[in-house]
């Protein structure tokens, strides 16, 4: 089979942007193939060439096993994480359909170099020449012998073939539940006609709704007038169920909401019960009792039992808090006549925690949106970036890089001493329901690497979001949830972009333990709370006027409110996780769902109502990388909470001492990536290990900290 060029199938460049508009799905269904055909004879030739070099008395180097198999690696990442971004971003039935076309194959060729014997002796034959080899070294083969091992490469015949054709199943079945959330998500809708029906809503929230009703085809749709069209992404749904005066109508909303994926064609629930089964029978064939032992192989976290210790920690503190604060929210639904004989339900939270925090504080967050104009706060956070990295940002002309969607940007990142080029990162901001999965997040497009031709590779971000698009004449106005998420992801994108590690396998993210990847994210939220960081960019869009001190007074006093509910609402997610893949087994009498609202009883203070199929959409868990591992959010948070509290201490006004330790940060945490085990990473910067005094002390919660 001859193989046409990158020049007719840009699908297999695999070194540069992306040229995204030129990746069409039948580019997928022609250019993986030919990839994978010339993978999998570099493979072989590979393995021939090592077979051959561990049978002489000099042993193989580093660069003869290390620097091959990278290259090998990097142009499947490269192709095939093209097909999956767009996947994400740009959704159609047709993309949809060519990714699942290739994606058995993808798996295979994944196994079949996870499971090379060939590989595995040289790597074991590196290791064995410890004495020539720096840390970073000794930790990427630390890393690949445990992964070899977790993909099956002690296992053999029947057992090995089971292992592979499992792993394909569980592939696809990820694949088919984020698809069936997405399509559930898009295919409910709710036209609203009487303006009696919006009472209450923002006027931001109206003209959304009434812009998704004219492109359903109501041409003259207005957010005075209507029609409006609810949906059940989470642009429409979070303000809809906070501000909505109709009662029966934020019921309709949250029961759809919480009901998503859940019956019909697009019911996840045997896609859970399959999944957990075979994770299940994956561990046992690796020699573990279940799955969270293989998840935790690779974290930071020893043991299940450690991981069950913080989250009863957390639960202790958060669970008391939490039943006042629901207390709090029936006395004040009581004071405004709303409740009389009925109980507080679901969907009433959002709109009486609303009610009671702009009484409490006198802050109404939706009145905030127009000092949060996007490019503002871009302007803010690219500042604070300045101040505490030494880096400087700069946007490109529409037409300088290439993307996938007119809303998306590419911007530079620069040294602020030598102006030389460090990085860059794509940001596609906006909410687009029909065709981008929700949620945020920050993925690989370039790592820092050395190109086969020994040019070096910056490295490049995707950073997505999903807020609030322009509506009308204005532009995005944020909410402050927004601003926060937008400063979590950059902070992913600074540890991928800053990192000065030279080997691949350990540079940005890479081979960072899961449970501390979200240390330098959540670190940045930190920021959206800091006087100059804030009052520098809260700006009002039209008059430019700064965001008034009593407003910024009434957000820091605001800042845990419904503290306890936030972090008990996380630990009943991670505790529901881990005891899945811990406790939960196929012949034990439980369902998923049973073991799910066992967990509730001691993590939820309002009981989940009977049609609550939450984990019909917790994507995290069955469809993206978290399977026992949502409780790294936490875990992290400990530790993203304990280095702000560095800045704290030194004083958030000694600019000095503040730049200082902006600067230490960034050349330890931001820097050595997956360089040195997390755990040193953090002495560096913090000079002790990690507290959760700070995080307990952040959240408005006492506890005793570990």
């Amino acid at each position: 089979m001859t193989s046409p060029g990158p020049s007719s199938l840009p699908l297999l460049a695999g070194e540069g942007l992306p040229p995204f508009e030129a990746i069409t799905p039948e580019q997928v269904q022609q250019g993986i193939p030919v990839l994978l055909e010339e993978l999998n004879s570099e493979l072989t030739a590979l393995e021939s060439q090592l077979e051959q070099r561990l049978g002489e008395s000099t042993p193989l180097g580093w660069n003869e096993v290390m620097e091959p198999l990278h290259h090998l690696g990097e142009r499947l990442r490269w192709s095939w994480g093209v097909v999956s971004h767009l996947n994400g971003v740009c959704n159609t039935p047709e993309l949809r359909d060519a990714h699942q076309s290739q994606q058995t194959a993808v798996v295979a060729f994944g196994s079949r170099a996870g499971q090379s014997r060939v590989i595995y002796r040289a790597l074991e034959g590196l290791q064995q020449q410890a004495e020539q080899l720096d840390g970073t070294q000794q930790r990427i083969l630390e890393a690949e012998l445990r992964d070899m091992q977790l993909r099956g490469v002690g296992l053999e015949g029947t057992e090995q073939e089971a292992f592979n054709a499992t792993t394909t199943e569980l592939a696809k079945l990820a694949s088919d539940f984020g698809n069936h959330v997405l399509d559930a998500t898009n295919t409910w809708s709710l036209k609203l006609t009487d303006p009696a029906e919006v009472a209450g809503l923002p006027d931001s929230l109206k003209e959304l709704l009434a812009q998704a009703a004219r492109q359903a085809g109501d041409e003259g749709a207005t957010a005075e007038q209507g029609p409006w069209l609810m949906g059940l992404d989470m642009p429409r749904v979070v303000p809809f169920l906070k501000y909505s005066q109709r009662r029966d109508l934020r019921e309709t909303v949250y029961r759809a909401q919480v009901a998503r994926a859940s019956s019909g064609d697009l019911n996840n629930w045997p896609l859970i019960e399959r999944i957990l089964a075979l994770r299940l029978e994956q561990a046992q064939r690796l020699g573990y009792a279940n799955w969270a032992e293989v998840s935790l192989a690779s974290k930071m976290a020893g043991s299940v039992a450690e991981v069950e210790q913080l989250l009863e920690e957390l639960r202790a503190a958060a669970y008391p808090a939490a039943q006042q604060e629901l207390e709090q929210l029936k006395a004040g639904a009581n004071r405004h006549g709303a409740l009389e004989a009925a109980e507080l339900k679901p969907w009433d939270v959002s709109f009486w925690a609303e009610i009671l925090r702009q009484e409490s504080f006198e802050l109404n967050a939706e009145a905030l949106r127009p000092w949060f104009p996007l490019e503002q706060v871009l302007q803010g956070l690219f500042g604070l970036c300045q101040r505490l990295f030494d880096i400087r940002i700069v946007s490109t002309d529409p037409g300088e890089a290439p993307t996938w969607h007119p809303d998306v940007r590419y911007f530079r990142v620069l040294d602020g001493a030598s102006g030389n080029p460090l990085a860059g990162f794509y940001l596609d901001p906006f909410s687009r329901p029909g065709s981008k999965r929700g949620g945020a997040w920050m993925d690989e497009c370039l790592g820092r690497s050395t190109s086969r031709a020994g040019e070096p590779v910056l490295p490049v971000a995707y950073l997505i979001c999903n807020q609030s698009p322009p509506v009308g004449d204005a532009p995005s106005l944020m909410t402050f949830d927004e601003v926060e998420t937008l400063f979590h992801e950059f902070g992913h994108g600074l540890q991928h972009m800053l990192t000065t590690v030279e080997r691949p396998q350990a540079a940005g993210i890479n081979n960072v333990e899961w449970d501390a990847v979200e240390l330098p994210s959540q670190f940045m939220e930190n920021w959206c709370y800091d006087r100059s960081t804030l009052m520098g960019m809260a700006r009002h869009w039209q008059s430019g006027e700064p965001l008034p001190e009593a407003e910024y007074q009434k957000l820091l006093a605001a800042r845990t409110f419904m503290g306890g509910s936030a972090t008990l609402r996380q630990v009943h997610f991670a505790l529901t996780d881990l005891r899945l893949h811990s406790q939960w087994t196929p012949d034990g009498g439980q369902s998923p769902e049973q073991l799910r609202r066992e967990v509730a009883r001691t993590t939820t203070v309002l009981e989940p109502i009977p049609e609550d199929a939450f984990l019909c959409c917790f994507s995290h868990i069955f469809a993206g990388g978290y399977s026992a591992g949502y409780y790294s959010y936490k875990w992290a948070e400990v530790l993203s909470a304990d280095a702000f509290s560095a800045f704290e201490e030194v004083g958030l006004d000694m600019e000095d001492e503040v730049v200082a330790t902006g600067r230490r940060f960034r050349d330890t945490v931001l820097s050595l990536g997956g360089s040195r085990s997390p755990a040193e990473v953090f002495e560096a910067f913090r000079g002790r290990s990690p507290s959760s005094e700070a995080l307990i002390r952040h959240s408005g919660l006492t506890t005793q900290a570990r």
